[in-house]
């Protein structure tokens, strides 16, 4: 990625590195754009970490050693942002021109953010704060694989600095080689320990990454005392190239990474670059040679056009991901012809204050539009086809009280009225209370409310523990509940509402991507799988809470809401840019009962148990086989699970049902 093509004094150009450099770039786009075989084609990135800190290592150690002092960190500096910015400029530019054209508001909005922590270096921060670089929404990131290249800039800016306070208290080479080794080793350690506590931040981070590029430094020092024979060298690149082939071969996005488990890459690419074979079939091939030359731009442009295609659909079409291979290669070798070499040409002879004028120009030329545009929220009075103007309106059609009944933190829980002055109905759950209360509301006399007690990711069992959120407040907030139930007239009803079958079974995304072996809830102990004792002692939770609220008042449950697993708004915005096609997200009513199998038969238990009433959704949400994410033409939902308001209307008469006269306390309502 950010590796030099050419090296600087140091090094004459090795061609065994920029063969493999073509290796590894072919690994991360073909794992992109979902060829059979490269599950674990990720690995290319670690691979480029490796290359990246063999050169850096390398210019850095021979710039100290150099009795004239030439090593300048300013120089360092300006030739690495030389080599990066160009290009990633001219990427951020046709984006956000192009976005002017295509992206909604919310959407060009989170592009302008995306584009200045771009160019800013700090991108891996960014994309660490939202969702998972292996989650579905990822494909809405058009600068997602940026990340890689702030954590090379964040190398190129931490390690000529430690290298030099070194070399002034031991100018040998032994020192700057065991400081490296030290540093990698600690790296390394963070990466394990940090993986298995936070697989995000394992994977984003710096000092979690750092030991991949600080092995490369590991191998400019090994090399400079043992050179390698023929036989050697021929052992060495054979041990490399299988390491990285079977990690690209039998990892995959399931695959807790980095961890441990980066050392088969990190390990194999050292081999590779130790052995130093110019002549090799595997690097010194014509084809190996011409893609290692254009590789960072390869990279570059190769992601936005996976996204694109992702966002119309197109990523299991055989002709289009043919189509999107070869633009690929097409723009990308533009990219490294006109702007990458151009860009050198222009300031091979420049002195440093007129490439450090050219480089803060093209920042610039690509930053204030960004920051007016992300001051205009996403310019949202562009002019956009009205049909998509209106669907995508539909994300936002929220319940305006949010944010504002939600709990932050450890503060004392948010009890939201809904209605009039007298508490009319209470309701428990998780994120899906908030989107549906205001249908409840609606369902009420004008004198009740409901009261909302939700927090989002609180699946309603007692003493319920969240395996990625240790301090959550479920279980806290459950028993306030139970003290509210007691202290509440009896005739007062509870509804509870949740999305029990992702907490129990993983995401219901494309293709079960996200899913893990590992139950994201337990209430005794942690399950590492799904085991049978698991699903019966959360089947027992679900049923023992609601039957212990149902001990002094009426209980009901809602069923499950239907997953889209797709953003419902913006998957229609999409399609509906393109003529001809059906603009509507659903799932059939047998995958609805598939996936929500479990909880149902749970609800009926406690049904049977203790008097539990089931209220069903699916009337008023599905018809003719199938459950839609929208009425007449427009979405019901703001995302891929929760309703909007439109969408809580249609469940407005299911709750009137529920809220017959004799069940409402003190009030009648009328059968309108």
């Amino acid at each position: 990625m950010g590796s030099p093509q050419h090296s600087v004094n140091t090094f004459n150009f090795r061609r065994d590195i920029n063969g493999l450099r073509s290796w590894a770039v072919i690994a991360v786009i073909l794992y992109h754009f979902g060829i059979p075989g490269f599950g674990g084609g990720y690995v290319g990135v670690d691979v480029f970490f490796v290359i990246s800190g063999y050169l850096m290592t390398g210019i850095i150690a021979a710039g100290l050693n150099d009795k004239a002092g030439s090593f300048s960190l300013p120089s360092f500096y300006i030739a690495r942002a030389k080599r990066l910015l160009p290009a990633l400029a001219a990427l951020c530019g046709v984006l956000l021109l192009l976005g002017w054209f295509y992206l909604p508001q919310a959407d060009y909005d989170t592009l302008t953010t995306h584009i200045l922590s771009a160019i800013g270096f700090y991108s891996n921060f960014q994309f660490l704060s939202e969702a998972g670089y292996f989650d579905a929404a990822s494909y809405d990131k058009l600068l997602l694989h940026t990340w890689s290249l702030s954590v090379e800039w964040q190398f190129y800016l931490i390690l000529p600095i430690i290298l030099k306070i070194v070399c002034r208290i031991s100018p040998r080479q032994r020192s700057l080689a065991t400081s490296i080794l030290l540093l990698s080793m600690s790296s390394l350690a963070i990466c394990i320990y940090t993986s298995e506590a936070d697989r995000s931040s394992a994977f984003y981070l710096f000092h979690t990454r750092a030991w991949e590029m600080l092995a490369g430094g590991l191998v400019f020092f090994m090399r400079s005392k043992a050179p390698t024979s023929e036989i050697n060298g021929r052992l060495l690149e054979a041990s490399g190239a299988v390491l990285i082939i079977l990690s690209m071969t039998f990892f995959d996005s399931t695959t807790n990474w980095p961890s441990w488990r980066a050392l088969a890459p990190v390990i194999g690419t050292m081999l590779i670059i130790a052995a130093a074979r110019q002549d090799s079939v595997l690097t010194d091939s014509r084809p190996a040679q011409w893609i290692g030359d254009c590789s960072y731009s390869l990279y570059l442009w190769h992601w936005p056009i996976v996204a694109t295609m992702a966002s119309f659909e197109l990523l299991g079409n055989p002709i289009a991901i043919v189509a999107g291979l070869i633009l690929t290669f097409f723009i990308g070798r533009l990219s490294y012809t006109h702007i990458e070499k151009g860009a050198r040409r222009k300031t091979v002879n420049s002195s440093t204050t007129k490439s450090l004028s050219l480089i803060l120009i093209a920042l610039i030329a690509v930053a204030a539009p960004s920051l007016i545009i992300k001051h205009l929220e996403g310019a949202p009075n562009r002019s956009f086809a009205t049909k998509v103007g209106l669907i995508l309106e539909q994300a936002e059609n929220k319940n305006p009280r949010l944010e504002e009944c939600r709990t932050p933190g450890r503060q004392p829980f948010t009890k939201c009225h809904y209605g009039g002055e007298n508490l009319g109905v209470i309701v428990l759950g998780d994120s899906h209370v908030p989107p549906i209360i205001r249908a409840i509301e609606k369902s009420l006399p004008k004198e009740l409310y409901a009261l909302d007690l939700s927090i989002s990711g609180c699946l309603t069992i007692r003493n319920i523990n969240i395996v990625t959120a240790p301090k959550s407040r479920c279980s806290e907030l459950i028993e306030n509940a139970l003290d509210i139930s007691k202290a509440a007239p009896h005739d007062i009803p509870i509804v509870i509402i949740n999305r029990a079958s992702a907490y129990i079974f993983g995401p219901n995304e494309p293709d079960r991507k996200a899913e893990i072996e590992q139950p994201a809830v337990y209430v005794t102990k942690m399950y590492s799988e799904r085991t049978q004792e698991y699903l019966d002692e959360i089947r027992e939770g679900i049923i023992s809470t609601a039957c212990e609220f149902a001990k002094n008042r009426t209980v009901y449950m809602m069923k499950p809401i239907p997953e889209m697993k797709l953003d419902v708004p913006k998957t229609m915005a999409r399609r509906a840019m393109i003529p001809g096609k059906e603009t509507d997200v659903f799932i059939s009513i047998d995958e609805y009962k598939e996936r929500n199998a479990f909880v149902l038969n749970a609800q009926e238990e406690a049904r049977d148990r203790c008097g539990i009433v089931i209220l069903d959704p699916t009337p008023y949400l599905c018809d003719k086989g199938r459950c839609s994410g929208s009425k007449d033409e427009l979405p019901i939902y703001f995302d891929d699970d929760h309703l909007n308001e439109r969408g809580a209307d249609q469940i407005v008469p299911m709750f009137r049902s529920m809220m017959t006269p004799s069940a409402l306390p003190g009030a009648k309502i009328s059968k309108e």
